[in-house]
């Protein structure tokens, strides 16, 4: 993670995420489906066509969401602690003002996944699609991206605090108004900023990546590059 450093020059420790590690108990199958402020607590969700239902408000505790499918699935304002979406896919999911607290999200294939103004702590993205994911004045802490595909997310006016992209894809992402602290970005394998390069204050960039985003920061600050003429 990023290294701060003192005053005196000297380099402080780097602050590290905190990843999420969720250890789900033995877990009942659940063959029901949604219902607004629904308590879900130590259900296994598995191969269920979950598309167009309404869960708003809803609380799952130690639960496992497994190959779901989630088009258009109403979870706003849903609480997830300590829990597991693997497999799961969608387009529309409906996220907004959710909590997910100790949550991994294994190999989702999502779209237009609406999650603006959701808190995110301790969350771990791993592998997977995600396009067009709305995370605009959402809160993360504590959140890793790693080895995912996030195509055209909009993070504007959201709050990154120790969130690390590792070994993903981020293309055409959106850091309008964002406000960065301890966000790492050094080992992203494809970096395409489409806005918001000015709020990259509290990132950390790699050497290779601060040269292929040389031409961008210079046109951010309006210096024309050319090459002397004759």
């Amino acid at each position: 993670m990023a290294r701060k450093t003192t005053r005196s020059g000297t380099a402080s420790k780097p602050v590290a995420v905190r990843r999420a590690e969720v250890r789900l108990p033995p877990l009942s199958p659940y063959r029901g489906g949604l219902e607004p402020d629904g308590d879900y607590d130590g259900l296994e969700f598995k191969d269920l066509d979950l598309s167009g239902q309404g869960g708003p408000g809803s609380r799952f505790i130690d639960c496992a969401l497994r190959e779901c499918v989630l088009d258009e699935t109403a979870l706003g304002r849903a609480r997830f602690i300590d829990c597991l979406l693997s497999g799961v896919r969608g387009v529309g999911t409906e996220l907004a003002g959710a909590s997910l607290r100790d949550v991994e999200v294994v190999d989702a294939r999502l779209g237009g996944t609406q999650a603006h103004g959701a808190v995110l702590e301790r969350v771990l993205f791993r592998g997977g699609k995600i396009d067009y994911l709305n995370l605009r004045k959402a809160r993360l802490k504590d959140v890793v991206f790693e080895g995912c595909v996030l195509s055209e997310a909009d993070f504007g006016g959201a709050e990154l605090e120790r969130v690390e992209f590792r070994g993903c894809v981020l293309r055409r992402a959106d850091f309008s108004s964002v406000r960065m602290k301890d966000v790492d970005l050094r080992t992203v394998a494809e970096l395409d900023i489409a806005r918001g390069l000015d709020r990259l204050a509290g990132a950390v960039i790699s050497s290779a990546q601060l040269l292929q985003l040389a031409p961008a920061f210079a046109a951010q600050i309006g210096v024309r590059v050319e090459d002397q003429a004759g």
